[in-house]
């Protein structure tokens, strides 16, 4: 996957149907922690992405060319701290259409309880030229860092 920086904002698919994000698609991020960069949550296994800082946070997946999306699949793990993580998924062909929802979505994790959320969302999106993650990871008390284990398209 090529990383670019946040303000710049098919082809063969993958095993297992997911499309090969390195080869297909640049990634923007708000911020990320150095020792859990952007490209590890888009390799299964792999230790995965958390942000730089607190609050919100953003990554943009930017397809070249635009793809077909039938599948969306996303792990979020949290095994410290009780909070409660609202995301949403975006879509658009390009950078001047406006984004469609695909999801909003809230979830509550708790150490002793709820450690991991997986959304798996079956899609039809023809020209998706840009996907757009945003992620709340605490709506209550907004100091939480956000994370994401896990995102594979297919």
């Amino acid at each position: 996957m090529r990383k670019v920086s946040f303000d710049y904002v098919s082809d063969p698919p993958a095993p297992e149907g997911w499309l090969d994000l390195d080869q297909i698609a640049h990634v923007a991020v708000t911020s990320e922690d150095p020792q859990f960069p952007i490209e590890s949550a888009f390799i299964p296994g792999a230790s995965g992405w958390r942000a730089g800082g607190r609050g919100e946070q953003t990554i943009r997946l930017t397809f070249d060319p635009p793809q077909r999306v039938r599948r969306i699949r996303l792990r979020f793990v949290e095994t410290e701290t009780k909070r409660t993580q609202e995301f949403s998924l975006q879509w658009r062909p390009d950078r001047r259409s406006p984004a469609r929802e695909i999801v909003h979505q809230q979830w509550n994790f708790s150490p002793q309880g709820e450690t991991t959320e997986i959304e798996d969302y079956s899609v039809d999106l023809d020209g998706v030229g840009i996907l757009e993650l945003r992620i709340d990871p605490d709506i209550s008390r907004r100091d939480a860092v956000a994370t994401v284990a896990e995102w594979q398209v297919a």
